[in-house]
């Protein structure tokens, strides 16, 4: 059979539905004589999907099926047999393809050879260039201002400003987010004052998720409806009290909103990290964030479990008022 090249682009609707329907006949008589006692338990856990034999062996099928098929291709058929798909309505087909991994790594499954390796385009992204800027001191009170304007500038022409402000003036510089994110900058009277990146959030927070109270089933059902406020930075010429709490509040309420057109789900919960050497997070707690409390030091790939980074205290907000019975719901 000649490969799959994609996951049905220009196919309509209904001839996509009858593809899906045709694959999924023949591949569960396959998977059906590969199948015997104990289809039932479940063998692997991957991002809150539990998978069973009957699963594994649909798996197994589909590549049976498609000797000539490349493991991009196979993610992008697995992803659309399954109807796995994100909250926006675009394939999984990234996830499926993690999930393939993991199953060959387990021995549950043959994959076929890599056939190329793409080039990483974070380890080879630029820096951000410096940008011009007006570095007049602003100050007074924040009613001096006038109308502030939040702005959402992720995939604009003014998302390489911010990017550039942060890396010239944030003392963690400018990261490219991984996943869901959107930035924004504040501007008065044409200026910028400021600007925010918001993102997906890390699935593993101790404080944050004693603080929630959800199991881990609820937690890697939901965790997409968290949302991290990963950089926070007003100009250093700006000095404005009252300015930061301000444009926090502002956030709360357009957030939300903002992040649903985007990416098709709701945020029910903020949080964001506050090296205590630095800053005392009183912004956030002017705004009436909760302290929820401190990391351990430990990365995400953290694989000693000592500490290797400096401790940090973790804030949250609550978006909407029963954010902990919409976050540990598991059905």
């Amino acid at each position: 059979m000649a490969p799959h090249r994609g996951g049905g682009a220009g196919l309509s609707a209904r001839a996509r539905c009858a593809r899906v329907r045709t694959l999924k006949r023949g591949l569960r008589s396959i998977a059906g004589c590969a199948t015997g006692d104990g289809v039932d338990a479940v063998v692997v856990r991957f991002r809150g999907r539990e998978l069973r034999q009957r699963e594994i062996a649909f798996v197994r099928a589909l590549i049976a099926a498609h000797p000539q098929a490349s493991r991009r291709a196979l993610s992008a058929m697995l992803s659309e047999a399954w109807g796995w798909v994100q909250p926006n309505g675009q394939p999984r087909a990234m996830v499926c393809r993690s999930l393939m991994l993991a199953l060959a790594r387990a021995g549950h499954i043959a994959l076929p050879p890599v056939r190329r390796r793409p080039s990483n385009p974070l380890a080879r992204r630029a820096r951000p260039a410096p940008v011009a800027i007006d570095r007049t001191p602003v100050r007074g009170r924040l009613a001096d201002l006038g109308p502030l304007e939040v702005r959402q500038v992720r995939r604009t022409a003014e998302e390489a400003r911010c990017n550039a402000l942060i890396e010239a003036h944030h003392y963690l510089g400018y990261t490219q987010p991984v996943g869901e994110h959107l930035k924004y900058l504040v501007f008065a009277g044409g200026r910028p004052l400021a600007c925010l990146v918001w993102s997906s959030a890390p699935r593993h927070l101790g404080a944050r998720d004693r603080f929630i109270g959800w199991a881990a089933p609820a937690r890697q059902r939901n965790i997409r409806f968290v949302v991290s406020n990963t950089r926070f930075l007003i100009l250093p010429w700006v000095e404005v009290p009252h300015l930061a709490s301000h444009l926090l509040g502002r956030m709360a309420r357009v957030l939300p909103g903002e992040w649903e057109r985007a990416y098709g789900h709701a945020v029910y919960f903020a949080e964001t990290f506050v090296e205590g050497g630095r800053f005392r997070g009183t912004c956030y707690r002017a705004a009436n964030w909760i302290f929820l409390g401190r990391t351990c030091g430990r990365g995400k790939d953290d694989r000693t479990h000592q500490a290797n980074r400096p401790l940090k205290d973790v804030w949250g907000y609550p978006l909407v008022k029963d954010f902990r019975a919409r976050l540990s719901r598991v059905a």
